[in-house]
């Protein structure tokens, strides 16, 4: 897109910052009853009615989370609100306003901006959520974007990761490893690019990872069907950085152990040929890919007759006392420590 050099562009400076933002939300609209007031004064103003508020934020830095030569802007912006949206869940909490921060170089005209605030829209509009407020800034080096997520919650219903216990199982939802597969996959195709640019991307095959990868979906659904099943998780977390990494922080901040089975692991199979495609071992990918944005928690074993059965859940081991460490289970029955490989945001590499 922003190569395209007969496409319209228009410069930032034309319009100036309050120019360009009144541009850009003239067609949010309120969804919440706690937002008083959004944008247009000094401060949002916010009403939660004595439940408890939940706030998050993320920053993404254009070469170190995304890369625009494969990431369409609208999935961006899309995908910049599931990241914080996915963080209030894990609280088991209800989302309800973000707001929006960038800064962008000068190779950046108006359109690329609409093109990235219509994914935050339709975001904001498939979550049900308030566009609140936000800044906007100039950067000598490409796009910096930061959203901060509000939510709420009954001070009954939140859920930290300190509160499993050893026997309390552990639950996964949806299936993991996909997303880093496609991105794999998308850097795959980035350097065939290179190499004869005229080649078109050949995604049928993969388009289920790509999906995960380029535009993820928060499990708003999951707060919902837990309270229906009357089911409150003792832990929870999203798995932004890995399984491992997130169990491991469940295990740290509890002070437990944990044994996962990693015939249990949930594995798409897209995910699975692929792996076999890209000769790397499926079980590694799911512990170590990252940005699945599923949910990861733990249940007293007296509530899993509320959940056995449910094809959002797949019980993939138990917490043990904090002696045991973290092991995982592996298919020819052998305890290897669980590790953390993860995404390191700060790393060098």
């Amino acid at each position: 897109m922003l190569k395209d050099k007969n496409e319209q562009r228009t410069s930032l400076s034309e319009l100036g910052e309050f120019g360009l933002i009144n541009h850009l939300t003239k067609y949010f609209t309120i969804n919440c009853e706690s937002t008083e007031k959004a944008i247009g004064d000094d401060a949002a103003v916010l009403e939660f009615s004595g439940k408890q508020v939940l706030v998050t934020t993320d920053l993404l830095v254009e070469g170190v989370h995304f890369d625009l030569s494969y990431m369409p802007l609208k999935h961006l912006g899309y995908k910049a609100v599931m990241v914080n949206l996915s963080d209030v869940y894990a609280m088991n909490g209800t989302a309800s306003q973000i707001t929006v921060s960038m800064a962008v170089s000068n190779r950046f005209p108006l359109e690329a901006l609409e093109e990235l605030y219509a994914g935050i829209q339709l975001a904001c509009k498939n979550y049900n959520i308030d566009l609140i407020g936000g800044d906007t800034t100039s950067s000598t080096k490409g796009m910096l974007l930061s959203i901060t997520a509000i939510g709420e919650a009954e001070k009954k219903d939140v859920v930290y990761r300190n509160g499993a216990k050893p026997n309390d199982l552990l639950i996964v939802t949806g299936d993991l490893g996909s997303a880093y597969l496609g991105l794999q996959v998308l850097e795959r195709e980035k350097q065939v690019f290179k190499v004869n640019p005229n080649s078109q991307p050949d995604l049928a095959n993969y388009s289920y990872l790509v999906e995960r990868q380029l535009k993820p979906e928060a499990r708003k659904d999951i707060v919902k069907l837990l309270k229906d099943l009357e089911v409150k998780p003792t832990s929870m977390i999203d798995i932004s950085d890995g399984l491992s990494s997130e169990i491991l922080h469940i295990c740290s901040q509890s002070e437990v152990g944990c044994n996962l089975y990693e015939e249990k692991i949930p594995l798409d199979p897209q995910m699975i040929s692929t792996c076999e495609e890209f000769n790397i071992d499926s079980t590694t990918v799911a512990l170590s890919g990252g940005e699945d944005y599923e949910l990861l928690f733990t249940i007293s074993q007296e509530d899993f007759p509320k959940i056995k059965g449910n094809p959002n859940f797949t019980v993939i081991g138990h917490m043990t006392d904090k002696t045991e460490g973290a092991n995982l289970v592996t298919r020819a029955n052998q305890k290897v420590e669980l590790t953390a490989q993860g995404w390191n945001s700060l790393s060098n590499d």
